[in-house]
């Protein structure tokens, strides 16, 4: 069973969660996200994703509002959400705010749909946390069935049923939908078995711990029936390039310490951040050859066809992030697509 698609070109994309870090503004945060899209479309990167959150850790609650802030000053890469939080919204509102992005970026409009990580949203939102992974299902269902069908039929157990409806915008194209998987097994199955591309978080331990969840998306997939060239795995990472391993390693860490504190509540020590950073880790920290190497590495044992970077978490300042991007573009990226031919 093959891994990726057949002849799957790699896509390398970056994506903001817009974490807030004092003494940022909220107009300024979003100034400089919007810059990092363009900067990326620019530089022939794939893919630009925004996150969805709903606590005052971060500043966007509606990434297509921002992506179709960056689709105005833009004309190539793709427009994705990472992730929309499907958990707690209504798949005909996601369904509808992604289509019109879809008609103003010209067809470059992206959902990945996910659970949530946080417990505030289904506070906000009125969904019983309790039953999230159900929820999540069925309207992953949904979403689905108003991707692909112009007049939706539809009942469930959360969700008052469509009958006949006629969901507006109509595309010209399947909008895109790719599921989000934290690194459950279980979801990575979901993933396979719903037939749809899986955008794996990998963001701990090493690429072998990652490929089980792979396999399984896979297997999952066959057994369904699924064509696998219509498939794909993507892998999610935290991203720094530098000018060089160590001042990669020395510029960053301190931005990492301080948004592990802030997520998790927890001191990231030195000697952990570097083993993350390491060889075998899943921390793509470093010169553009040394990720280069542990990309094309990745890609050789798991065989993601998308690779996409957090790129501005921790309140690192907007010239590393820049420089980062373009370093992430024109070294690693091209270094990978020759490695793997």
């Amino acid at each position: 069973m093959p891994l990726t698609a057949p002849n799957a070109d790699i896509e390398f994309g970056i994506y903001s969660l817009a974490d807030m870090n004092s003494p940022e503004t909220a107009p300024r945060r979003i100034r400089d996200i919007v810059d990092y899209g363009v900067a990326a479309d620019k530089l022939g990167l794939n893919v630009f994703g925004v996150g969805e959150h709903h606590t005052s850790r971060f500043v966007v609650s509606s990434p297509a509002v921002v992506l179709a802030a960056i689709a105005a000053r833009t004309s190539s890469i793709t427009l994705a959400s990472a992730v929309s939080v499907l958990s707690v919204l209504d798949p005909v509102r996601l369904y509808q705010d992604f289509a019109q992005l879809d008609l103003v970026s010209g067809g470059r409009a992206e959902i990945t749909a996910g659970r949530s990580a946080y417990a505030e949203p289904f506070d906000i939102f009125g969904v019983d946390g309790t039953q999230y992974d159900e929820v999540f299902a069925e309207k992953l269902d949904l979403l689905r069935v108003l991707t692909t069908e112009e007049v939706v039929t539809w009942e469930g157990r959360f969700r008052t049923p469509l009958d006949r409806a006629t969901v507006i915008p109509r595309l010209g194209r399947t909008l895109p939908v790719r599921v989000g998987v934290g690194g459950s097994l279980d979801s990575a199955r979901r993933a396979g078995s719903v037939g749809l591309p899986m955008t794996l978080a990998h963001l701990g331990g090493s690429a072998a711990r990652a490929k089980p969840a792979v396999d399984l998306y896979w297997s999952s997939a066959e057994a369904a029936g699924y064509p696998l060239s219509t498939l794909g795995v993507g892998l999610a990472s935290h991203l720094y390039v530098g000018a060089t391993s160590q001042g990669a390693r020395e510029t960053f860490y301190p931005h990492y310490r301080s948004y592990f504190a802030a997520g998790r509540g927890t001191h990231l020590d030195r000697s952990t951040f570097d083993a993350m950073a390491g060889p075998d880790g899943a921390l793509l920290v470093g010169s553009a050859h040394e990720i280069a190497e542990k990309i094309a590495a990745q890609h050789q044992l798991i065989g993601a066809c998308r690779f996409i970077g957090l790129i501005d978490l921790g309140g690192l300042p907007r010239i590393d992030v820049v420089e980062s991007i373009e370093r992430f573009a024109d070294g690693v990226a091209p270094a990978v697509r020759g490695s793997s031919g």
